[in-house]
């Protein structure tokens, strides 16, 4: 066994985020039994969610499932190595073969690959309970982890440089530098520039990794905006934050796990 008996017994916390409930309430309970110690704070079923419990509940450590629906696992990890405040260990849940992980056992995370057994479970818990004493969270190269999975698990997406789009009964094209930001709803995205206001079926998601992220920032789980267009942010007594597009009437609104986009402005 690793570690002495305080280092076991000391309390931490974490939350899990895994879309299939089953699933997340096995790895809650199992974790529940091999480290009473640990507190589960927060069990969310998409990446979105997981974010939110992460910047409310500053855990130790996340068990992120890298599969799951509005941000996926790499995703929230791509937030969390871009933000010092919300960095935790991470623990990456996985369908993903062997070849895919080996990216995660080069950067000192641990990552449980599905179906785990109860062994492997235990083995994690143990290696986490040593890392939590003795590497701090912030040392963890989340940043180099990222870029290494997405490398792996899916090919370079080629940048976006037009947005087509029908107006009328013509087919325009509009240069991705041109469109100021892009908003979602159920069915459609609207697609805003200083002319013209249009809507294209293709979901933001889709949109957002066809993007540079130098200069697209999603903002919110349904807004992504062209960083050289905002004019200002402010920010209401409660502290949200909200978004002034140059030669826009719209505010728009920045939701909690993309506030730190913002922090020095």
């Amino acid at each position: 066994m690793v570690g002495n008996d305080s280092e076991k017994t000391m309390t931490y916390t974490a939350i899990i985020a895994e879309d299939e409930p089953i699933l997340r309430a096995q790895l809650k309970a199992k974790l529940s039994r091999m480290w009473p110690a640990l507190q589960i704070v927060a069990d969310v079923g998409d990446g979105e969610a997981a974010l939110q419990a992460i910047a409310e509940h500053q855990p130790q450590l996340a068990f992120l499932d890298i599969q799951m629906p509005e941000m996926t696992g790499v995703e929230v990890a791509k937030s969390l190595a871009a933000n010092r405040d919300m960095r935790c260990h991470v623990v990456f849940v996985t369908a993903f073969d062997h070849y895919a992980v080996q990216a995660f056992e080069t950067n000192a995370v641990d990552y449980l690959l599905k179906p785990y057994s109860d062994e492997r479970l235990q083995s994690a818990v143990e290696r986490l309970q040593e890392r939590l004493t003795t590497v701090p969270a912030p040392q963890q190269d989340l940043d180099t982890l990222v870029k290494q999975i997405s490398a792996r698990i899916k090919p370079a997406t080629e940048q976006l440089k037009w947005i087509k789009a029908s107006i009328g009964n013509q087919l325009r094209l509009i240069p991705i530098d041109d469109v100021l930001f892009f908003q979602s709803d159920e069915k459609y995205t609207l697609v805003a520039t200083r002319e013209i206001d249009t809507l294209i079926r293709t979901p933001i998601k889709d949109i957002l990794e066809s993007l540079d992220s130098n200069t697209f920032w999603q903002i919110h789980r349904s807004t992504i905006v062209n960083a050289t267009a905002v004019e200002s942010v402010s920010r209401d007594f409660r502290g949200q934050a909200t978004v002034k597009i140059k030669g826009r009437p719209e505010n728009l609104t920045v939701s909690r796990p993309f506030s730190h986009l913002f922090k020095q402005m």
